[in-house]
């Protein structure tokens, strides 16, 4: 009995330690259970979402290796469409053997100029006309018959879409030990009467159309280029070319229907990861299939993962133990020493003193306090600067340079006789004035403030000229809101006198909308621009005076954040030559 006692007093005065090293047991055991299980579930998942990345990239490859001969290809029959030599070639019945040697002779070169725009290894380019006429570059990489070609599905969907360039497969038929080509078609028509006078034929043999992807395929990682038929045109599977595969493309077009990155399909009696892309220009699919299996065998092994958790976990539970402890005792001492220091006094300093981690604790409780003092300084400095910028905004005054320029600009324009334009500059100066200077409150709706800015950018006009042109886009919604006095001026300033040093002439605009809970205020201009760090940089004044107001660029950020906070502020983008785009967000506040 006495023993037992003995046992619960030594739990009570330990009770931290055995409570903490409990709950840490507990947790590691937990967790490395989870960890363990989870990295086996995701271990092949995560695996297969890298090697899909890569695999894209593989894809897009290829699909860019097949868009640039698309693209010659196309280059080749518009200019055969366009040309005077292939259409009289193909249209002329004259048999004389002069003529007709001429009229090869001139194809020939126009063809062997067609044949370098595509600079492929095993192309073949045919013409084929109604006058019985035809030409080949090479006729030993396509040895079509004429009388066969004439009458094959390829010339005869040709004729069915002469406006598109149709890629077909296509073999010697009714040789069936023929080498497989893809041929791209293109009706030629006369436009004047819509009548067909030839076919051109693009030939490429499925060998060599092959070494356009073969280099990105392997042991496991097979391409397939499929029709909408389901006939595999081009695959490095040279066994499967031209057959039907209906499975195959089913599992295609589920990927497409539900745009799918990929999918796990079992085709071929083997389960396989599928990728595939559409290619509009061929009207057909590229697909890529990974091999599961081989997929499999660079995944994490099960057995290690297990066995080095569990190591893990012993090695973990020995040092909690041990370091908790330690840390219980001088833990325990701390935690006294902090309850027992006044809620009011925070001038009390802990002692740091027992283990590192308890010391760490009491240094940190320290540099705490000393945070809370600096902390409380800056507030009350804060709070200074509010006030100090609450009172400079009321009193912002007008620069006199701004005013005695403005007065001899319309003093010149009376002299000068220009009645109109001196009695406008006057009525724009006193609206200013009176916005300005007498009204007293910090914040102006975008309504006034865009008065002011008319006026202001009028005046400036009158006295260097309209070179550069000043554009308003403001949301109608936006009119009403409530924004600091004179904040947008400083940009238009900055942007009116500093943005076009190098270029005489430009443009400045104006964009004001709402967005979601945001007032969007942006100054554009297509200046100079200016070199700067970061988007959050602020340009600079090129100088120490201000033509209008007393207040600056770097003083609207401060207004913004001491008003609204420091979600809200100034963005600054700019590219030297091309202009500069200065963003500022502010909370949406209607006019009452």
């Amino acid at each position: 009995m006495k023993m037992i006692k003995n046992y619960i007093g030594k739990f009570k005065r330990n009770s931290l330690f055995f409570k903490m090293f409990l709950v840490m047991v507990t947790s590691i055991v937990t967790v490395s259970i989870c960890i363990t299980f989870a990295m086996i579930q995701m271990s092949e998942k995560l695996f297969i979402d890298q090697f899909s990345i890569t695999n894209a990239k593989v894809v897009e490859q290829i699909t860019s290796n097949f868009e640039n001969y698309s693209y010659s290809t196309a280059s080749v029959m518009h200019q055969a469409q366009q040309s005077g030599t292939v259409k009289n070639f193909l249209i002329d019945k004259n048999t004389e053997p002069i003529a007709l040697a001429k009229a090869t002779y001139k194809i020939k070169q126009q063809m062997d100029y067609y044949d370098s725009l595509l600079n492929h290894d095993g192309v073949n380019i045919v013409l084929m006309g109604e006058n019985n006429r035809s030409f080949s570059t090479n006729y030993v990489k396509w040895p079509f018959p004429q009388e066969i070609l004439r009458e094959h599905a390829i010339t005869l969907n040709a004729y069915k879409n002469p406006n598109q360039i149709l890629y077909q497969y296509a073999s010697q038929d009714p040789v069936d030990t023929a080498i497989p080509s893809i041929v791209a078609t293109k009706a030629l028509m006369d436009r004047s009467n819509n009548h067909i006078y030839g076919v051109i034929y693009v030939s490429l043999r499925e060998n060599d159309f092959r070494q356009m992807y073969s280099r990105y395929t392997g042991n496991g990682n097979d391409v397939y280029l499929m029709d909408q038929s389901g006939r595999v045109v081009s695959s490095n599977k040279k066994a499967i070319i031209g057959q039907n595969e209906s499975d195959l493309l089913k599992q295609v077009k589920d990927i497409e229907n539900h745009n799918l990155e990929l999918k796990q399909v079992n085709v071929f009696n083997k389960d396989y990861l599928l990728f595939s892309s559409y290619l509009p220009t061929f009207d057909m699919y590229l697909i890529n299939l990974i091999d599961r299996e081989n997929v499999q065998k660079n995944l994490v092994d099960k057995k290690t993962i297990v066995f080095i958790s569990a190591i893990i976990v012993l090695i973990t539970l020995c040092i909690v133990f041990l370091i908790s402890r330690r840390m219980t005792k001088s833990l325990s001492g701390l935690v006294k020493e902090i309850s027992d220091m006044s809620k009011s006094n925070f001038d009390f300093y802990v002692t740091e003193s027992g283990s590192y981690e308890t010391k760490q604790l009491a240094k940190s409780f320290n540099y705490m306090l000393d945070e809370l003092h600096e902390y409380v300084e800056q507030l009350i400095e804060t709070q200074k600067k509010q006030r100090n910028a609450e009172l400079e905004a009321l009193q912002q005054q007008i620069n006199p340079h701004f005013l005695y320029n403005t007065l001899a600009s319309v003093k010149f324009m009376v002299q000068q006789g220009d009645r109109e334009k001196s009695v406008e500059t006057i009525h724009a100066l006193i609206s200013l004035l009176q916005n300005t200077i007498g009204n007293i409150n910090e914040t102006n709706t975008v309504e006034q403030e865009l008065d002011n800015l008319k006026n202001y950018v009028y005046i400036n006009q009158m006295r260097y000229g309209d070179r550069i042109k000043m554009h308003y886009f403001i949301s109608p919604e936006c009119l009403a809101c409530e924004v600091p006095k004179l904040m947008i001026q400083p940009f238009i300033e900055n942007a009116f006198f500093h943005g076009f040093n190098q270029k005489k002439e430009g443009y400045i605009q104006l964009l004001i909308s709402q967005r979601e809970e945001e007032l969007l205020c942006e100054v554009v201009d297509n200046g100079d621009g200016m070199e700067i760090e970061s988007r959050s940089n602020l340009p600079k004044s090129k100088g120490k005076r201000h033509f209008f107001s007393g207040i600056g660029i770097l003083n609207v950020q401060e207004r913004i954040q001491l008003l609204y906070g420091e979600k809200y502020g100034i963005e600054v983008d700019s590219i030297l030559g091309k202009g500069t785009r200065i963003r500022i967000r502010l909370p949406v506040i209607k006019s009452k």
